[in-house]
C-alpha cells in the first residue's frame, strides 16, 4: 500500500463503514492520517482483474511499550463489490508472512460479533476467539459488542 492506492483504500474503508459492521469510527480519515497510524510494512493492497484495488489489510501498534513490540493490531477491509472472492484471505496471509518475519508475535484485532464473515474469514487464517467485550462502546447511539480476536505466530518464538 502506497500514497497513490490512497483514493481506493480510503473509498473501501468508507464501504466498509457506511456498512455499519465494520468499526466504531463512522468517516475514513485523509491519507495524511490513515497513512501515519499505521506500519509501512504491514500494509498491503488487492488489485482485480482490472488494476483496480479492491481490498486493503493493515497494522498498527497496540503500544509503545517494548514488551509488546511483537503485537499488532490490524484492520482488512474489501469493497462490497468483490467480497467472497478470496482477497481477504489473501491479504490476511501477507499480513500474516510479513508480521512473522519481522518477528512479530500476536496479530489481533476487534470485530462486531455482527459481522460473520469477517469472524469466519479470521477462523480460516488462524485467528481465534479471544472474548467478547459486552458494551464496550456506541455506534449510531447503539451500545455494541466487540469480539477480540488473535492470532498467535506459530513460528515465532
Amino acid at each position: 500500500m502506497v500514497a497513490a492506492d490512497a483514493d481506493a483504500v480510503l473509498t473501501i474503508y468508507q464501504a466498509g463503514l457506511d456498512a455499519g459492521n465494520a468499526s466504531f469510527e463512522t468517516s475514513a480519515p485523509g491519507w495524511p492520517v490513515f497513512d501515519a497510524a499505521r506500519l509501512p510494512g504491514h500494509r498491503f493492497v488487492a488489485v482485480g482483474t482490472t488494476g483496480a484495488v479492491v481490498g486493503w489489510v493493515a497494522a498498527s501498534p497496540t503500544s509503545t511499550r517494548p514488551v509488546y513490540a511483537g503485537v499488532v493490531e490490524h484492520s482488512v477491509y474489501v469493497h462490497p463489490a468483490a467480497q467472497g472472492r478470496g482477497a481477504g484471505r489473501l491479504l490476511l496471509d501477507a499480513l500474516i508472512s510479513a508480521t512473522e518475519t519481522a518477528g512479530i508475535w500476536t496479530v489481533q484485532s476487534g470485530v462486531f460479533p455482527e459481522n460473520t464473515a469477517s469472524l469466519a474469514l479470521h477462523r480460516r487464517a488462524g485467528f481465534r476467539i479471544v472474548g467478547t467485550r459486552e458494551r464496550v462502546g456506541r455506534h449510531h447511539g447503539t451500545w455494541r459488542d466487540v469480539v477480540l480476536i488473535e492470532r498467535r505466530s506459530p513460528t515465532v518464538t
